[in-house]
């Protein structure tokens, strides 16, 4: 679902310019993957049963068939892996998993404003949620139909 994210700067040594890209990546400044697995499970404990993103019968045919427990599961794959951490995605690529659920850019900008919100709960500092902001944005071309 996200694009990876990769920290460059210049190291004489190879090893020292890896330990420095990965207490720089996204992954070490969110805190590792604990507290990414927090933030994912409270997005899709609100997004799950949001009532407007409901009204869309795909959406809500999806979620009956897809349990939380599997979106969360896959979600902080994608997101340990996005922002540099170790966890590897091995679901379905985003155009393929989203694309029956005929997903409006109205329902996108809700699921952004969810997204924000939780994010704003948990006190991701503005940098980092703008950089998540812009991996999750970096998807919306597979997931949003053009009407």
């Amino acid at each position: 679902m996200f694009v990876a994210v990769f920290f460059a700067g210049y190291q004489t040594a190879p090893a020292q310019s890896e330990a420095v890209q990965q207490q720089d990546s996204l992954y070490h400044r969110l805190g590792g993957l604990a507290p990414i697995s927090v933030v994912v499970s409270d997005f899709i404990d609100v997004l799950v049963p949001d009532a407007f993103l409901n009204e869309n019968p795909a959406i809500d045919a999806a979620r009956q068939r897809v349990p939380a427990p599997y979106l969360k599961y896959h979600l902080t794959s994608m997101v340990c892996q996005a922002s540099g951490g170790p966890c590897r995605y091995h679901g379905r690529g985003m155009k393929e998993s989203h694309s029956h659920l005929n997903i409006t850019q109205r329902e996108w900008d809700r699921m952004v404003v969810l997204f924000k919100e939780v994010l704003e709960k948990h006190k991701v500092p503005a940098k980092e949620t703008q950089e998540l902001l812009d991996i999750v944005d970096s998807t919306r071309p597979e997931i949003v139909v053009s009407r």
